[in-house]
């Protein structure tokens, strides 16, 4: 029993990711949140303190502003088809 406990535990993502996307009022935050791949992310929205306590709770990093670009990259090509190759 506690191999599978450990093997689950070995399952689980590594890394939390967070990044602000906008703020709604004055009193929200929308921001995505991924798993291990940033570029894999849902779009969440929560009064600030909430957002403050999830944040602790999941342990999460920021995107650097290098992981925004490539999200945001990845978004295009995803959208437009390869950059640079025109159809």
């Amino acid at each position: 029993m506690r191999d599978v406990a450990e093997n689950a535990m070995n399952d689980l993502p590594k890394t939390k990711y967070v990044r602000v996307t906008g703020v709604l009022h004055n009193k929200f935050v929308e921001f995505d949140f991924s798993f291990d791949d940033p570029s894999i992310f849902i779009e969440l929205v929560l009064p600030f303190d909430q957002f403050q306590t999830f944040c602790e709770l999941n342990h999460v990093q920021e995107l650097t502003p290098e992981q925004q670009a490539q999200v945001d990259l990845d978004k295009l090509k995803w959208r437009y088809g390869k950059p640079g190759i025109k159809e």
